[in-house]
């Protein structure tokens, strides 16, 4: 499975990332979409945009330990500031891309940023509305330059320019490049990750290249990548998920990244991409989930009649896997003929008909859609883990997957189960150094025996498998003394095409209630369809019908859930929601706190009759 021989040693990111360029030289390292062209950056290509940049660094003045931050979507130029801030003996930093100004401004001066990569002019626009607080940051680099010919601030550069500055200090400062990218010790801070901030201010958690290298070594070992892998690179690198399990991990392996467009064109570009290894949130596989779904719906009778059979097929195939058992012999060659004429053309249609595996995590997922995916023969992994933990501390093993389990824990840490409180407790070199100016937070975080406490509950097995049931904050008892896990009704919901995520309220409360966030793309089909008048999203999440066909959605869950476990009441939030919202983590999750205190009040008209 995994070509050991194959990957790119190193006791720092740094080292890996160069040991990685000599063994691979004009091998395919990144792609990415230009005029409608794919174009493909060799190691050794990226190598010269990295070094020139880390030069460029060098010749402003940034110094080994200083902080720059990167504030950008997924793009290219992303992972060569960040390789480029290492290679120069820098921390690297990440800003969500949607964050506004007032964000910017307390995350470059929280980390001390001296020099702040920005993406294009948008992203520009808060660099500067920030920089009068933030006395440290020296200077801005542009990656994309559009639009700004005119600008001549004094702080602000293009990449374009950084580089051939970097390029002409290297040529007057011969060594000066192996001496910073050697300087940096592997229990040295090497980049900041800051938390989504559900419960406060965000904060930095500080990672050190001996942790992030024990972290690739051991996330790789968990789910083995090589280099004919490809992957397709999408979410946010200033997140853990991709950061770690994306960037790092392919310069480890050697593993293809391939970059989209933009956050519209994943369909899309997952078709042209067809990854051979896929790593998504929950939110995206029951997207692809849903719109297989309503092709099926639109297409003919016969279409209809096939894929009925066909993924019957499948989900008996599915059961067998799961119960860890070998189909039978009738039944594989049952398999065989529904996947070539039916279930085949969803894989391509979804741009996972290459994938030799899927991997979900960040959110929990509803364990139907993990036999979904199943029954059309691709195994989905569940792996969990946090910013704190260095990536994934669990992860589901491929001979035994269990829906509804996020596996058992990895080879290179330790997780069990508080017998006191059912928290889940990571230990092991990954886990982080702590919160960057929050010592006493890491105090509450990192006990003395080095255990991370995490904040979810959970469980564990005979057999080592691990369940989470909620985060500890989350659990509502309600009225009646009742302890109640909302996650697990939010997620049969969120099963649901037309619902996106929902909320579950009720703590201290007579029975629960809920608020949900439908579909846009989805409901708007349904409406046509049925012909429901609707002028823009808020009038669609008024309009009856689509109550009514919520409403057949939540009965649907209900019946699954004892009485006292079943929602009562719900409303429709009537604003669509983007990770700009405040209602949004970066990640794209509805901050439970934070919604029930903006919608108190129709949370308590749904008690009152109203």
């Amino acid at each position: 499975m995994a070509h050991i021989g194959s990957c790119a040693e190193g006791d720092t990111i740094t080292a890996m990332f160069w040991n990685g360029v000599a063994r691979r030289g004009e091998r395919v390292f990144m792609r990415e979409k230009e005029l409608g062209v794919w174009r493909s950056w060799s190691w050794d290509e990226t190598a010269q945009a990295v070094r020139e940049t880390a030069m460029g660094l060098a010749s402003l003045g940034f110094m080994p330990g200083d902080c720059a931050s990167i504030l950008s979507n997924t793009v290219i130029e992303w992972v060569i500031a960040d390789l480029a801030v290492l290679s120069a003996g820098g921390v690297s930093n990440g800003i969500y891309p949607t964050d506004a100004a007032s964000q910017v401004q307390y995350l470059c001066a929280d980390s001390r940023t001296t020099v702040l990569f920005v993406e294009d002019e948008e992203q520009l626009d808060k660099a500067l509305a920030a920089r009068e607080e933030l006395p440290l940051l020296r200077h801005i680099v542009v990656f994309d330059t559009t639009g700004l010919q005119h600008c001549d601030d004094p702080m602000v550069m293009s990449l374009s320019a950084l580089r051939d500055r970097g390029g002409a200090h290297d040529a007057g400062q011969p060594g000066e490049f192996d001496r910073r990218r050697q300087c940096r010790q592997p229990q040295d801070l090497a980049i900041l990750v800051y938390t989504s901030g559900t419960t406060g201010k965000p904060k930095g958690a500080m990672h050190s290249h001996a942790g992030l290298m024990h972290s690739v070594r051991g996330g790789n070992a968990a789910l083995p990548q090589h280099e004919g892998d490809q992957r397709m690179c999408f979410l946010p690198l200033c997140h853990m998920a991709e950061r770690l399990g994306g960037e790092y991990i392919a310069i480890y392996t050697g593993t293809v990244l391939n970059f989209v467009e933009n956050p519209e064109t994943v369909p899309e570009n997952v078709r042209e991409i067809a990854p051979t290894v896929f790593l998504a949130v929950p939110r995206v596989w029951e997207k692809f989930y849903s719109a297989v779904n309503l092709a099926v719906a639109e297409a003919g009778a016969v279409q209809q009649w096939a894929w009925r059979r066909a993924i019957a097929v499948g989900e008996q195939v599915a059961d067998r896997l799961l119960a860890g058992q070998r189909p039978a012999w009738g039944l594989r060659a049952r398999f065989a003929v529904a996947k070539a004429l039916v279930l085949n053309n969803a894989c391509r249609m979804i741009g996972i008909h290459r994938a030799r595996f899927l991997v979900t995590g960040a959110a929990p997922i509803s364990p139907n859609l993990v036999r979904w995916y199943l029954a059309l023969g691709v195994p989905m992994l569940e792996c969990w883990g946090q910013t704190e933990s260095g990536g994934a501390a669990t992860s589901m093993p491929f001979d035994r997957i269990r829906p509804g389990s996020i596996g058992r824990a990895c080879a290179h840490n330790e997780v069990k189960v508080d017998p006191a409180t059912g928290e889940l407790l990571i230990r092991g070199p990954g886990v982080f150094m702590g919160y960057l100016n929050q010592p006493e937070k890491t105090a509450e975080t990192i006990d003395a025996d080095g255990w991370l406490h995490t904040g979810d509950v959970g469980s564990v097995d005979d057999e080592g498998f691990f369940r989470i049931t909620d985060r500890m904050k989350d659990i509502i008892i309600t009225a009646g003394g009742k302890n109640i896990t909302p996650s697990e009704f939010e997620n049969e919901l969120k099963f649901s095409p037309y619902i996106t995520d929902a909320v579950v309220i009720g703590d201290r409360r007579a029975y629960l209630t809920a608020l949900i966030m439908i579909d846009q793309d989805n409901v708007e089909t349904w409406a046509q369809q049925h012909d429901v008048p609707f002028s823009n999203y808020q009038s669609l999440a008024r309009a009856a019908e689509v109550r009514a066909l919520i409403q057949a959605e939540v009965d649907k869950v209900n019946r699954k859930f004892a009485r006292v476990e079943q929602v009562r009441a719900f409303r429709l939030l009537e604003t669509r929601l983007t990770a700009e919202d405040e209602e949004l983590t970066p990640t794209m999750k509805l901050k439970r706190s934070f919604v029930q205190k903006k919608y108190a009040a129709v949370i308590d008209g749904m008690y009152q009759g109203r």
